[in-house]
C-alpha cells in the first residue's frame, strides 16, 4: 500500500457523495502532491514576517510564552533543581565514561561500572562509619552545653561574650524539648529523611539516564543551532562541558582529600568528635570559599575545648590547608578547566546560595565559568570591533 492511498482508505470513510465537492477535489489534488520525497507535499510560500499582523502575533505569542515559562519554572523549581543536579553529575562523570568508551568499553557498561564503583565506595564508608557518626553526632548535641561551660571556665573572654549574648541559655533551650515536641520533631525528621532519599534516588536515576544518552543529548542540542554556526557552537559547548566536568570531579576529589586530612589532624590532637567534624568539613568544602572558611571557624571553636594552643594550631592548619587547596590541589586536579576570578566566585556563590540554597551555591561556579566563556568568545569580540572609518569630506 502506497503513501498516497493511506489517507483515502483509512481516514473519514465513507465519503459523502455530492455534498463536499470542493473537499473531494482538494483530496484528489493532495494525492497528486504526495511523493516519496515529500509525502506531505512541498512546503508553501512563507508568511510575510514584516506584515503588521505577523509582528503583532509574534509579539503577543512571545509575551504569553514568557509568562507561561516563568510560571512553569516557579511551580516546578524543585524538580528542575533535581534535573539540574543530575545533569551536572552526568557532565561530571562524563570524562571517566568517555575514557572507558575510548578504550572499547560499551557506553552502557561504562556507566554501570562507574555507578557500581561509586555505590560501593559509599556503601563501604557507611558500613564503616555509620555507627561512629551516629554516636558522635548524638554526643556532640548532648554535651554541647557542657563543652560551652568548660570553655567559659577556661577562658574569661568567652564567658563574658556568652553572658552578654546568653549563648548557654539559647543552646539549652534549643536542645531541650518536651515529649510532644520530640514526637513532632521525629515525624518532621522522618519526612525530611524520606524526602532526601527520594530526591537522591531521582537524581541517581536521572544521572544514569543522562550519562547513558549523553552523546545523543549533545547531538540534539547542537542541532538547535543553524548549520552555519554549528561548528563554533560545538567548540564552545564542548569547552563548557569540559569546564563543568572538571569542576565537579575536581571539587569532589579535593573535598575528599580535605576531609581525610582534617580527620587525621583532629584525631592526632584528640579533638572531640573527629569523624563528624571531618564529614562536616568535606561537605562544606564543596561550597567554594565560603564553605571552607565556615568549616575552619567551626572546627577551631570545637578545638578550643581542648586547649588554646590546639585551637590556634587548628586555625593555622586550616589556613595551610586552604593554601594547599588553592595553589597545589586545585591547579593539579582541575588544571585550567575552571578559571574564574575570586571576586566573581564570591559573588556567584552568594547569589546562588541566596536564590537556590546549597545547590545554587554548588552550581554557581560552573555557571559563572560558562557565562565568562560566552562573554569572552561572543560578546567581547563584537564590542571590540573597530569603528568603520568615515570617508574624508572634501571642502
Amino acid at each position: 500500500m502506497s503513501d498516497r492511498e493511506l489517507p483515502q482508505q483509512w481516514v473519514g470513510q465513507p465519503r459523502p457523495d455530492g455534498e463536499e465537492t470542493p473537499i473531494a477535489a482538494a483530496e484528489e489534488h493532495a494525492a497528486e502532491l504526495a511523493s516519496e520525497r515529500h509525502p506531505f507535499g512541498k512546503p508553501g510560500r512563507r508568511f510575510d514576517r514584516r506584515s503588521p499582523f505577523m509582528i503583532g502575533l509574534a509579539a503577543a505569542a512571545g509575551v504569553l510564552v514568557t509568562l507561561g515559562a516563568t510560571r512553569v519554572v516557579l511551580a516546578a523549581h524543585q524538580v528542575l533543581l533535581l534535573v539540574a543536579a543530575a545533569l551536572l553529575l552526568a557532565i561530571g562523570i562524563e570524562p571517566v565514561v568517555s575514557w572507558l568508551a575510548r578504550h572499547r568499553v560499551r557506553r552502557g557498561f561504562a556507566v554501570t561500572l562507574v555507578f557500581l564503583v561509586m555505590m560501593a565506595g559509599l556503601a563501604a564508608f557507611l558500613w564503616a562509619a555509620i555507627t561512629p557518626l551516629i554516636n558522635q553526632g548524638q554526643g556532640l548535641l548532648t554535651h554541647a552545653p557542657d563543652q560551652l561551660t568548660h570553655v567559659e571556665n577556661k577562658y574569661p573572654v568567652v564567658r563574658s561574650a556568652a553572658e552578654r549574648f546568653h549563648l548557654e541559655d539559647k543552646l539549652r533551650n534549643g536542645l531541650s524539648t518536651d515529649a510532644g515536641a520530640v514526637a513532632h520533631g521525629l515525624v518532621g525528621a522522618g519526612k525530611v529523611v524520606f524526602g532526601a532519599i527520594t530526591s537522591a534516588v531521582i537524581v541517581a536515576v536521572l544521572t544514569a539516564y543522562f550519562s547513558a544518552n549523553f552523546p545523543r543529548l549533545r547531538a540534539n542540542l547542537y542541532r538547535l543551532f543553524p548549520a552555519t554556526r554549528r561548528p563554533r557552537a560545538i567548540l564552545i559547548g564542548d569547552a563548557i562541558f569540559a569546564k563543568v566536568g572538571g569542576y565537579v570531579l575536581g571539587n569532589l576529589l579535593i573535598s575528599l582529600i580535605t576531609g581525610v586530612l582534617t580527620f587525621i589532624w583532629l584525631a592526632a590532637f584528640r579533638v572531640p568528635f573527629p569523624l563528624v567534624l571531618a564529614v562536616l568539613v568535606a561537605v562544606l568544602d564543596l561550597i567554594p570559599l565560603v564553605g571552607s572558611t565556615l568549616a575552619g571557624v567551626v572546627i577551631t571553636l570545637v578545638a578550643l575545648t581542648v586547649s588554646l594552643p590546639v585551637a590556634i594550631s587548628t586555625a593555622g592548619f586550616f589556613l595551610a590547608l586552604r593554601l594547599l587547596e588553592d595553589y597545589l590541589l586545585a591547579p593539579r586536579i582541575m588544571g585550567r578547566t575552571v578559571r574564574v576570578p575570586a571576586v566573581v566566585t564570591v559573588v556567584a556563590v552568594l547569589l546562588g546560595g541566596s536564590l537556590l540554597g546549597v545547590l545554587g551555591a554548588l552550581l554557581a561556579i560552573p555557571f559563572a565559568a560558562a557565562v565568562l566563556l560566552l562573554v569572552q568568545e561572543l560578546l567581547y569580540p563584537r564590542l571590540d570591533q573597530p569603528l568603520p572609518q568615515q570617508p574624508e569630506r572634501s571642502d
